[in-house]
């Protein structure tokens, strides 16, 4: 089945369902990273907190483009 309009093939609900709750999940751990980096500080504790915190937005943006070709949303 083609997406309408695009050409593409059209993704498997239950595969945009799965990548919607990973992406939901590095959400919420972004927001309780900047939290975290929010109540702590010290230098040693920013440099990792930001270090996790980049590590997850870069995950976040890989799932975020997974998603768009998935959805043919190209």
């Amino acid at each position: 089945m083609l997406a309408p309009e695009r050409g593409y093939p059209m993704a498997d609900p239950a595969d945009l369902i799965e990548i919607d709750k990973r992406i939901a999940m590095v959400r919420d751990n972004i927001r309780e990273l900047v939290e975290q980096a929010a109540a702590f500080s010290g230098a040693a504790d920013e440099g990792l907190t930001s270090e996790r915190i980049a590590h997850q937005e870069a995950q976040l943006a890989a799932l975020l483009k997974e998603r768009e070709r998935l959805s043919g949303d190209q």
